[in-house]
């Protein structure tokens, strides 16, 4: 299922209800049928959410160390997409309506 984020601050965001749910407990919250962030909990949910982004990216550089594509004897394989492209349309939102200071939405 797709869950919609809104906030007069930016674009609506959307994505698949597993990814909603993983990115609001890192902030903090749970992902209910409707809830909000309020304008009060953004600056905490953004560092939150940005200090989750630096601990993936310090992670996926020591794994990437470990890449042996084309090496004999090893198996190729995709790295995955990481927590910074799947973060950053509903960080840029958060941060945007910091700047504006409104809340953001879901299931409304």
């Amino acid at each position: 299922m797709l869950i919609t984020f809104k906030t007069s601050a930016a674009p609506d965001v959307m994505m698949l209800e597993n990814l909603a749910e993983y990115l609001l407990g890192i902030i903090g919250k749970h992902l209910g049928p409707r809830g909000v962030i309020t304008h009060d909990e953004l600056p905490g949910a953004i560092e939150k959410l940005e200090a989750a982004v630096v601990t993936d990216k310090k992670e996926r550089a020591e794994h990437d160390g470990h890449f042996h594509e084309g090496e004999a004897g090893h198996e190729p394989h995709e790295i995955p997409i990481g927590l910074a492209q799947r973060a950053y349309p509903f960080l840029d939102m958060l941060r945007l309506a910091q700047k504006a200071n409104t809340d953001i939405l879901w299931g409304v």
